[in-house]
């Protein structure tokens, strides 16, 4: 959680600057949603974040370097330039992050086909995405996750309820603001969990992904949390009531979650800083990395954008015989 929110505020410092293309997404005030829910996958498993989810990269294998170098739309980036944030993704045994292409909704239906495929396999994988309060009022978020819940596919789903779907109130775009309440009505499990509480996170998401993984079907996880910047950068967020961000200050996941950490006596207060100042260190040293690195060569952006080797699809056998003749 702390590298997250730390990364995300050099990328403000960068965005200041000039120096990120288009926009910036922030999470803070989130980070639990993220870091607690992929600390819950397994090995293998699939998972797709949103613009708010850059604390589960990081807990999925994503290194702050190629971040920050995709910000910047640099050649060093995973998309060498050609797309911008969070628009990335990797395919591997340890666990795959397809890439996200939409975040109304769309990578519900992406991930329950992924699945359903791996379950064709014979393989026992889970995934994992998150969806805005607003995300859920969309027909691809209702027909994807009506059609995993039909499937019995084993999706993870978290809304994170951060009380703004840009710069609507939650009751101003559904009538029920209370979304755990749709799991009965798809069929699934459904549990409500403090978004804040990053260990309260994690531990309603491990049941759930158990749950996936022992063929019960999916799970819809409403996490209460709240956005504490605007919809990006660009948004000075004044819709916002002032009491209501006081309100939520008070209940930061990091801050709850050191002072667990120190109440408990898991840490001491100089670890944790001991521990901070580690992660400014390397987050300096990966920051100047991406910054010296160079911009994609403009010659370069022709290449990748069809498959490199097209397959020809079979031709019928009466076209064929057609051709031959002709």
């Amino acid at each position: 959680m702390k590298l997250n929110r730390m990364a995300e505020e050099k990328l403000t410092n960068l965005y200041r600057q000039g120096k990120v293309v288009g926009g910036l997404y922030r999470s803070l005030g989130q980070e639990g949603c993220s870091v607690g829910s992929a600390y819950a996958l397994d090995r293998g498993d699939i998972f797709t974040p949103l613009i708010r989810n850059l604390g589960a990269i990081f807990v999925r294998g994503g290194q702050p370097r190629a971040v920050f170098a995709q910000y910047m739309a640099r050649a060093a980036g995973p998309t060498h330039g050609r797309d911008l944030n969070l628009h990335f993704g990797w395919l591997s045994e340890e666990g795959s992050m397809p890439a996200v292409i939409s975040m109304l909704g769309d990578m519900v239906p992406v991930l329950t086909g992924a699945v359903i495929a791996e379950r064709m396999k014979g393989r026992r994988t889970v995934a994992l995405t998150w969806i805005g309060d607003g995300g859920t009022s969309t027909g691809a978020f209702h027909e994807g996750f009506n059609f995993a819940c039909v499937q019995r596919a084993p999706l993870v789903v978290v809304v994170e309820n951060n009380k703004w779907a840009y710069s609507t109130p939650t009751h101003k775009q559904t009538a029920n603001p209370r979304f755990v309440d749709r799991a009965r009505a798809y069929g699934c499990f459904g549990e409500p969990v403090d978004g804040n509480d990053v260990r309260a996170v994690y531990e309603v998401t491990r049941r759930a992904i158990e749950r996936a993984r022992a063929g019960a079907g999916p799970t819809l996880i409403e996490a209460d949390t709240m956005r504490m910047r605007g919809h990006a950068e660009h948004d000075d967020m004044k819709y916002v009531p002032r009491p209501m961000l006081e309100e939520w200050a008070a209940k930061d996941p990091i801050d709850r979650y050191e002072r667990w950490l120190v109440g408990s006596g898991v840490a001491r207060p100089e670890e944790l800083q001991a521990v901070t100042a580690r992660i400014e260190a390397a987050l300096q040293e990966d920051l100047a990395a991406a910054e010296a690195s160079p911009f994609p060569d403009p010659r370069s952006g022709l290449a990748g954008v069809y498959a490199d080797r097209p397959v020809r699809p079979p031709v019928p056998p009466l076209v064929a015989e057609w051709e031959r003749r002709r």
